[in-house]
């Protein structure tokens, strides 16, 4: 029987969510205003803990773009990591939403920009050069593309540089609640509490079939992004689908408790890559990802095994090497990744 390790977007929606998808099989308002979408919108001031502005739409690079579309000026640069996810795969839709913004890769180790690395490259385009263009956003994955999460700290401080150059700051939170519980924190400590001006807010990884949603923390600075979303063909009639899974996800914790589930999947997973042979980690897991090399042999029995996972590239400032016979290979669990799943991966290893 397949296991599958490839990826959260792998899985399908939880119960809870189809359920909910089942339940709206009668007529409501369209375009986002009906009683539900306002409900859920509500939902999202609750959890932030503050009045925000809330845009559905239907992928992260929807969000992300959106959002790049929200804040781009003239000549426009946006900073992130050079192997963020808005740089490497979303085939130029942030730069096309902006009408020709720029992508200033990053280097940073662990998948992270610090505040030191992020100012000299701001400085690097200094208003008074025309020719250069100007300096619009900054942004930052949590957690990361390679499955690191950003401190608090760490946050506060990338805010801060972005503060001094009158930047505002956009979080890429494609598994926003994974590195949530793993912090053990709050949605309002780990974005507007720290300095994030916009967030695109995740949930399809988590068990959703398809909700994603700009979520923009001063509802002032929001008033063009209706326009906006229906310019780039995101406004759902039947929004209300996009608002019933978001409904279900939120209640009785449901998003919580999956992103746990997840994370919890990916701790018993690299205890197996740990005392196999064969096999080395990368790093030990923060969310719900896992970084292993594997031998060519390791390799194979996996796949002989029908066990789906992804090559991935070697971080340049990974403290590890490859040897000839060896890859880096990246596993992925989700709130449908079981125990059993994960173990028959570990007997497999032997």
């Amino acid at each position: 029987m397949p296991i599958n390790f490839a990826s959260d977007n792998w899985a399908g929606a939880h119960p809870a969510i189809n359920k909910a998808l089942a339940a709206q099989d009668g007529f409501a308002t369209a375009y986002g205003q009906s009683e539900l979408d306002r409900a859920v919108e509500e939902r999202f001031c609750e959890i932030f803990e503050r009045e925000v502005a809330v845009f559905f739409v239907a992928t992260g690079t929807a969000a992300n773009s959106l959002s790049m579309a929200l804040v781009n000026r003239p000549g426009g640069v946006i900073f992130t990591h050079e192997q963020a996810h808005m740089h490497e795969d979303e085939c130029g839709a942030p730069e096309y939403l902006t009408g020709g913004a720029r992508i200033c890769g990053i280097h940073g180790p662990l998948g992270r920009i610090d505040s030191a690395s992020l100012d000299a490259a701001i400085r690097r385009y200094p208003a008074e050069f025309v020719h250069a263009g100007q300096p619009m956003t900054a942004s930052i994955t949590q957690s990361t593309e390679i499955g690191t999460i950003y401190t608090l700290d760490e946050i506060t401080a990338i805010a801060e540089t972005c503060r001094a150059h009158d930047l505002p700051l956009h979080m890429d939170g494609a598994r926003f609640a994974n590195a949530l519980v793993a912090l053990g924190t709050t949605p309002a400590e780990m974005t507007w509490k720290r300095g994030v001006d916009i967030l695109s807010f995740g949930a399809t990884k988590n068990g959703c079939w398809c909700a994603e949603a700009v979520v923009v923390f001063d509802p002032a600075k929001a008033r063009d992004m209706p326009f906006l979303r229906k310019r780039a063909a995101h406004l759902f009639s039947k929004s209300r689908f996009i608002a019933a899974q978001f409904d279900a996800y939120f209640s009785n914790e449901l998003w919580l408790k999956n992103a746990r589930h997840a994370n919890a999947m990916a701790t018993r997973l690299a205890e197996h890559f740990e005392n196999a042979d064969h096999v080395r980690l990368l790093r030990k897991p923060q969310a719900n990802e896992i970084f292993a090399i594997l031998d060519e042999a390791a390799a194979k029995k996996l796949t002989d095994e029908e066990v789906s996972f992804h090559p991935w590239t070697m971080p340049e400032d990974s403290q590890k090497e490859l040897r000839p016979d060896e890859a880096l290979y990246r596993f992925v669990t989700s709130f449908a990744t079981t125990a059993e799943d994960v173990d028959a991966l570990g007997a497999i290893l032997g």
